[in-house]
């Protein structure tokens, strides 16, 4: 099987120190386990909001020199022809020295594979964050009639701070687009734009519509394979430690040495 890990580390994230040594540990994992590792440094989709439409600041993009960085993982689903598995990883995504291969959790009958929110063993603070964020991002969705599975803990959604993708099963979602062109389809306009509630949203609520909307097959990976730092009540049994809020974070994840005694 030829494996990808997928990275995106753009602008001001160069100079993360907390970015740094995560992308080091990634690099490191894949090659214990012989997987091709890349790193995107150069923007190449671009994708920008139309500013007469939507509710995103001008900020958003123009400083990132007029494009939305949070839409650049998706350069991977050009290389889908490339590689048999591909997992798409945050570059604040630390991973332990003794993790397994993740690619061997995850199915070779799904075409996508992620972590949901709601099935992590969670906080109480954070599950009322969760509970009243889904309401915002996927009730208006749901209300549509694509099923989000509201229950009591709120509306069913993947952290897409960690994908996986077996390539030939996923590919036919593409409809022969590439990834600027999926992105730019005009179902994910108002995503794109920032309309209503989706002013700060990012790729993750564009993936989960999409995922629901055409009934995608998806494995729910266990929550190891993306333990959301400060949220995770199980953190130290998680192989991805994913540092996702930095405010929680000593000196803001600069202060990695601090960081790493905490895990």
């Amino acid at each position: 099987m030829k494996r990808l890990i997928y990275q995106v580390c753009l602008g001001e994230q160069y100079k993360s120190k907390l970015y740094s040594h995560c992308i080091q540990s990634v690099a490191d994992y894949c090659e214990k386990h012989d997987i091709e590792h890349y790193v995107l440094r150069t923007p190449k989709l671009r994708i920008k909001p139309d500013p007469f439409s939507g509710n995103r600041s001008t900020d958003s993009y123009m400083k990132h020199g007029g494009y939305l960085p949070i839409y650049e993982k998706e350069n991977a689903f050009d290389e889908l022809d490339n590689y048999d598995q591909i997992a798409i990883v945050d570059s604040d995504i630390y991973i332990r020295p003794d993790a397994p291969n993740i690619f061997d959790d995850f199915s070779t009958e799904d075409a996508f594979g992620c972590v949901f929110e709601r099935e992590m063993p969670l906080t109480d603070q954070y599950k009322t964050k969760i509970l009243n964020y889904s309401r915002m991002q996927y009730k208006p969705i749901h209300d549509t009639g694509i099923d989000f599975k509201p229950s009591a803990n709120g509306y069913e959604f993947a952290n897409m701070g960690m994908i996986l993708l077996n390539c030939q099963l996923f590919k036919p979602y593409l409809q022969g687009q590439t990834a600027k062109e999926f992105l730019t389809r005009m179902e994910f306009k108002d995503f794109v734009d920032g309309l209503a509630a989706w002013k700060w949203s990012t790729d993750q609520t564009l993936l989960n519509f999409f995922l629901k909307k055409y009934n995608v097959p998806v494995k729910h990976m266990d929550h190891v394979w993306n333990g959301l730092y400060g949220a995770n009540t199980k953190v130290d049994e998680c192989h991805f430690i994913h540092f996702f809020l930095k405010t929680l974070l000593p000196d803001q994840g600069e202060n990695v040495e601090e960081l790493m005694r905490k895990i």
